[in-house]
């Protein structure tokens, strides 16, 4: 018998439907990535804001160049655009993970929810010395 104790409310529905919505955003704009390489003219994609102006790269510049090169198997020229990718894309991947697994009632995943304090402002400082060493004269092998 099904209680209304036991049936989803229609805010869980929703819930489910937000993350698996957005999944399925983040799987159509890799597709498209995978398909039209960023780097070719006749690809319009947007540019980043702190780059069109200011001219400095940011600290995610490139990603979309890297997720391209990834997507066709080219680590290492995804590493060439962006040294961080890596933690880009895992951080994604990750967040929206915890997303799903909270949005179906399913515990944290526990690696994840017992994370030192110190390790999200390590990747945090990381970022920015990258950011501003990317801009930094003697230092164009990290732009992208």
């Amino acid at each position: 018998m099904i209680t209304s104790a036991t049936m989803a409310t229609g805010r869980d529905r929703r819930q489910v439907a937000g993350a698996l919505g957005c999944g399925c955003a983040l799987a159509a704009a890799a597709v498209y990535v995978a398909i039209n390489d960023p780097s070719s003219p006749g690809v319009h994609l947007p540019a980043c804001p702190l780059y069109a102006t200011t001219g400095l790269w940011c600290p995610g510049c490139g990603m979309t160049r890297a997720t391209h090169a990834l997507l066709r198997g080219d680590i290492a020229a995804a590493f060439g655009f962006n040294l961080f990718f890596p933690l880009f894309v895992g951080g994604i991947v990750i967040a929206w993970l915890a997303w799903l697994r909270r949005s179906l009632g399913c515990s944290p995943i526990f690696a994840f929810s017992r994370l030192p304090t110190w390790l999200p402002v390590a990747a945090g400082t990381g970022l920015i010395a990258f950011g501003v060493l990317r801009n930094v004269p003697g230092f164009q092998a990290l732009g992208p």
